[in-house]
Parts: C-alpha cells; sequence; structure tokens
C-alpha cells in the first residue's frame, strides 16, 4: 500500500489560520411557526458558516407555543408573579433550539445546543420581565472553540439562587443583543418575517410604505413596536451593539444604530425562475426545498423519464426529457445536479450560451473545463457556481479561496469521498465489502452503481477543482488507488486522501488509499464525513469539514452558491 502523503517539503511549522469571525442569530417564530421550517433556518446558518463564520442562533419558541405554555400554567392557578411559571414556559425555545441544531446536523453543520441553564445569562427582577446583567462562565465559549454553530434559546435567564426567569414578551431579542454585547461584537442580526422597518405597516393599502436602510434608536422605539422588543434596543445602545433586522434569505435589512437616513420605497422581487437538470439524490432534494419557497418558481425539471415515480410532489407537467423544451422556459437559474459528467458539461454549457446562471453539484461536469466555463460565463454576462460538487456540506471550495486570498498555497490534503470513507469504516469495524457497499447505498451515499466512488474518479476529479481553485491549473498526472474487495487494508484505520502539492512548479498530485495516517484530522472522521487541509506557503494551515455525502448536506451547499448568484444579480441590477 502506497506510504502516507507527505506534507510540503521544507516548509515552517503550522500556524493556525485566523480565528473565525462569529454572529449572533436570533430567528423568532415568525420565521419558526413549526418543525418544518427548521430546515429553511438551517439554511440561513449554513450560509454564514460557508462564508467563514461561526454562529451563535437564539430561537425562540414555535409559533403559539409560548401562549399555549402559559395557558397550561394559568390554569392550575399560576396567573401571578412565581418563580415555578418560567422554567416551564421557556421549554419552548428549549425545544425549538433542539429542533434547529438537528436541522443544522441534518445538512453536515457541526451543531450543539445549550439550555437556558447551560447558557448562563444571570438576571435579576420580576420573574416574568427580568433583566440581564451578566453572562455566568465561560460554557458559551467553550462550545464555540469547539463547534461551528451553537445554538441556544431565547426569552429566558438564571437567577443568582439558579431559578430560571423569563426577559419579557419578546425577549428572545433581547438575549440576542446580550450574547452579542458579551462577544464583543458590534452588530447582532434579527431574522424576521419582514425585511426591515418601515414607516408603515408594509400590509398597509394605504401610500407607499418606504423601508429605513438605517434607523436611529429613537425611529426603532417609535416604529418597532412589536417587531423589536424596546429592551433589546435600549441594551443595544447602551453596549454599542447596532441591531440589524432582515428577513430569512435576504441580505438587505434596516440596520438600527446612532445614526439614522430617510426611508425609501423598496423594489418588489419577483420570484426567480429556476430550471432542474435531474431528480435524484440531489435533484430531489433541491426540488424538495424550491417547490415551497416563495423566492423561487420552478419552471421545469429535465429527466430521463418524466413518468417515473418520485419521493416528491411536485406537479406532472415539470417534468420532461426534451432539453429545448426545458429552456423553452427561458429560466433565470439552471440547477445541474446530474451524475453524467460529458452530458452535464454540454448542458451547463448550453444554459450559459443562453444567458442562464448555472449551479452545479456534478463535478465530473464542471472539473473537465472550469476556466472554460468561467470565461464562456463571462462572455454571456452570467454566473457559474460549483462549490457543491466539492466536499458537500463542507465548504472545500470557500476555504480554498479564503486560503488563496491570504498568499500563495503550497498544496492541500484531503478526504473528499463521503462514500468511501463510510465504507473503509466499516470494512475497518470487520464488515464484509459487499455488506459495506450496502450500507453505503442504504444510507444513501452510494450511486447504483458505484465505480467512479470506489476507483477513484469521484475524488480525482474533485482534486482537479480543488487545484483549479488553489493553483489555477489541473495536473498533468492523477494516479489513482481503487477500494475492491480484493484491496489489502491491514490492521489500521484507512483514509482516501486526494492531495496536491506544488512541487517547484510542478503540481503532484494522487488519490491514495493511506493505511499510515499520523494527522489528527482525518484520523477523526467519522461515516461520510470529509476533511480539507491548506497549506499556505507562509506556513499558515487552513481547514475544514463536514458532512460529504447525502441528499441535504449537498443541497445546502447548492443553496448557499443560488444564495450568493442571488446576490451577484441584485448588486448588478443596482449598477444599472
Amino acid at each position: 500500500m502506497p506510504a502516507s502523503l507527505a506534507l510540503v517539503a521544507d516548509k515552517q511549522k503550522p500556524q493556525a489560520a485566523p480565528d473565525a469571525e462569529v454572529v449572533v442569530l436570533k430567528f423568532g417564530s415568525s420565521v419558526l411557526r413549526n418543525a418544518a421550517e427548521a430546515p429553511a433556518v438551517a439554511s440561513e446558518i449554513y450560509g454564514h458558516v460557508r462564508a467563514g463564520r461561526k454562529v451563535v442562533a437564539v430561537v425562540s419558541a414555535l409559533s403559539g407555543h409560548t401562549d399555549r405554555l402559559l395557558a397550561d400554567a394559568r390554569s392550575l392557578g399560576l396567573d401571578h408573579e412565581n418563580e415555578l411559571l418560567p422554567a416551564y414556559v421557556v421549554l419552548g425555545e428549549e425545544k425549538a433550539a433542539a429542533l434547529v441544531a438537528i436541522a443544522c446536523d441534518r445538512v453536515g453543520l457541526d451543531a450543539v445546543g445549550l439550555s437556558v441553564r447551560e447558557l448562563g445569562i444571570v438576571v435579576e427582577g420580576p420573574a416574568q420581565h427580568a433583566r440581564p446583567v451578566s453572562l455566568k462562565g465561560d460554557r458559551l465559549a467553550q462550545a464555540l472553540a469547539e463547534h461551528e454553530v451553537v445554538v441556544v434559546p431565547g426569552f429566558g435567564g438564571v437567577r443568582p439562587n439558579g431559578r430560571v426567569a423569563l426577559l419579557g414578551r419578546g425577549g428572545s431579542d433581547l438575549t440576542a443583543v446580550v450574547l452579542a454585547a458579551e462577544l464583543g461584537l458590534d452588530r447582532v442580526r434579527l431574522v424576521k418575517d419582514v425585511d426591515g422597518l418601515y414607516d408603515r405597516d408594509p400590509a398597509s393599502e394605504t401610500g407607499t410604505p418606504l423601508r429605513y436602510r438605517r434607523a436611529s434608536w429613537e425611529t426603532a422605539r417609535l416604529l418597532g413596536g412589536a417587531l423589536v422588543q424596546h429592551d433589546a434596543i435600549d441594551l443595544g445602545e447602551a453596549r454599542g451593539v447596532e441591531i440589524e433586522v432582515a428577513a430569512l434569505g435576504r441580505a438587505e435589512g434596516t440596520v438600527v444604530g446612532e445614526r439614522g437616513a430617510p426611508p425609501g420605497p423598496v423594489q418588489p422581487e419577483a420570484p426567480l425562475r429556476v430550471a432542474l437538470a435531474g431528480c435524484g439524490v440531489v435533484g430531489g432534494g433541491l426540488l424538495n426545498r424550491l417547490l415551497p419557497d416563495r423566492r423561487y418558481e420552478v419552471v421545469s425539471v429535465l429527466v430521463r423519464n418524466p413518468g417515473k415515480k418520485r419521493d416528491v410532489d411536485a406537479p406532472a407537467d415539470l417534468f420532461t426529457n426534451d432539453i429545448d423544451a426545458w429552456l423553452a422556459n427561458k429560466p433565470d437559474l439552471v440547477l445541474e445536479a446530474l451524475s453524467e459528467g460529458e452530458v452535464g458539461h454540454a448542458l451547463i454549457r448550453r444554459a450559459l450560451e443562453a444567458g442562464c446562471d448555472v449551479v452545479s453539484a456534478n463535478k465530473q461536469a464542471v472539473s473537465r473545463d472550469p476556466g472554460g466555463l468561467q470565461a464562456l460565463a463571462a462572455a454571456n454576462g452570467a454566473r457559474v457556481a460549483w462549490s457543491a460538487s466539492v466536499g458537500g456540506g463542507s465548504p472545500m471550495i470557500e476555504t480554498l479561496r479564503a486560503a488563496r486570498a491570504a498568499g500563495p498555497v503550497a498544496g492541500f490534503e484531503a478526504v473528499l469521498n463521503g462514500t468511501v470513507n463510510f465504507m473503509l469504516q466499516r470494512l475497518g469495524e470487520g464488515a464484509a465489502f459487499a455488506d459495506a457497499l450496502s450500507d453505503a447505498r442504504v444510507a444513501g451515499f452510494a450511486e447504483e452503481d458505484p465505480s467512479s466512488d470506489l476507483e477513484g474518479h469521484d475524488a480525482a476529479a474533485k482534486v482537479k477543482l480543488l487545484c483549479f481553485e488553489a493553483f489555477g491549473r489541473a495536473p498533468a498526472d492523477l494516479p489513482r488507488d481503487e477500494l475492491s474487495a480484493e484491496t489489502p487494508l491491514g490492521d489500521k484505520p484507512v483514509r482516501q486522501i486526494g492531495a496536491c502539492h506544488d512541487r517547484d512548479g510542478q503540481l503532484d498530485a494522487s488519490v491514495r488509499l493511506d493505511g499510515d495516517l499520523k494527522d489528527a484530522l482525518f484520523q477523526s472522521l467519522k461515516g461520510e464525513r470529509n476533511a480539507l487541509k491548506v497549506y499556505g506557503q507562509d506556513g499558515r494551515v487552513w481547514t475544514c469539514k463536514g458532512r460529504g455525502a447525502g441528499r441535504w448536506a449537498t443541497t445546502e451547499s447548492v443553496l448557499a452558491d443560488v444564495a450568493d448568484v442571488v446576490r451577484a444579480r441584485r448588486a448588478a441590477a443596482e449598477l444599472v
């Protein structure tokens, strides 16, 4: 078996990359009305993590849950000031926070949930309208050091005697501001069902509602009403923490702070017309997420067999096997989720030539000529993105781009194939090859034809894409180790490692089965988890890890690319 891949020759002792930026996001019951909306909240969180941030997500109870809990308690006579009631009522926030943490885990995020007592916001005053005075201990800091996402319940705090108290109605806003202040942040983002503060009710039939891009503290007190808790506004002003009010999936909103500005009209946005190619594991996940989202209109789905029964409840007339008819719907955006490289590449080119923006999860398609696809997109005033094609739910492309932005890259090493990693773990546990493969199929990681994964073609395509991002070119040669029932694995843990290093201007790339692992990051990976290590020429090391296979992790990565494309479209429109 090949020896373990060498690190960059003669490099300095590795230094950690800069600490990740921390953001505090608050999600209220207006955007988390029921359990079915948790994936959309996880998607918002994922976008920040992919951009290199760590997230503290403050969560309110599901819509109506607080009122039901209050009614339960009051039916037993606790309608007076009572220190027993808050501990029961705050269960609504703790339940919702746990739900969001589960939704984050499903898409591959490294998330942990804390309870009100674990979080430790110390409060004083009335049991149902206490005020925060400090943050006890370092539990939040520890959680942020160990995880990408920390999900916490809003609305509750802890008295010095250990009893739970509430922060008043709308108190999750206050929780978010407290945490931002204690973390030394200058802004907190409150995610609501409206995209900011308006001079009147946006649903009003009289006059044209005008939105504030910036609003003073006093303006927010006058107009915020039930939108932002007044205690949160007061604390934000006192602690110098600006409050950003924005809608789910929208970059723009209202920033509340020291200075304000006159409101202005907001152009209504028509839904983005989306055409989807493929309705398998990833395509089906995308269709499942896009159909109920009012920001998008799915106009057509290209498949081999339009009449095939699928696990997505979608109108039958959406499906076609006619490429001309599929493009005739004039989509703004094409999502390519096919498994065939040649067909996918041709489809991407045709969509770009038609002026459509394209997001692809097909590494075999985009790795054929990434530079050519970028040039074709530019020539037709379109955009092309492919982050989902490498790493599934782990932001490998973004990590490599961040490393390259900081300076020249010396090389990278990565576990790139979730299917193979999953199988190697099962084989190491003593499973037979056929059983390990069957388990991977059942888990949704392996295709019916797994040859691309097992022969190393999948990982090789991803190495080529990472090489393009790191060095602007692909290696001339890329040897591959294959995994089969006859492959000798030995007694030690084995990982499939894809790597490339710049050796005096020559790219040394490979996909190897490594049975002599010395890297703790790769040793720690379980199941379908992937990880990437990027070495800068200055000695710094950049890393990321996450779920590398599966419907929901890859779906989320595609949607993050879609969000980037939408932001770019809006920016371009503002310049016209």
